[in-house]
């Protein structure tokens, strides 16, 4: 089975989400909170640099139980990202 390509917009999202649980982890160490999500640190390095657009959603609850923010919380966030639009 072949994996289509994603679209700018999956990408966008994966990017937006990522931002997100970046700034959320703030200055804990990534290690630190891979680890307790139960992840690897290069899993959660490609997922808060955009670079895994679509994680799995398993690892995405793992996160930010380990962050302490709820999946209502960064999916508020990630709406208001969506809403945002680029100056430029």
């Amino acid at each position: 089975m072949v994996r289509e390509p994603l679209t700018p917009e999956q990408r966008e999202y994966g990017r937006r989400l990522g931002s997100t649980l970046r700034e959320a982890r703030g200055a804990r160490a990534l290690a630190e909170v891979a680890v307790a999500a139960g992840i690897s640190p290069e899993t959660l390095r490609k997922i808060e640099t955009g670079r895994i657009a679509t994680p799995s959603f398993a690892a995405v609850a793992a996160v930010t139980r380990a962050l302490g923010l709820s999946l209502d919380e960064v999916a508020t966030d990630l709406s208001h990202r969506g809403r945002e639009r680029p100056t430029g």
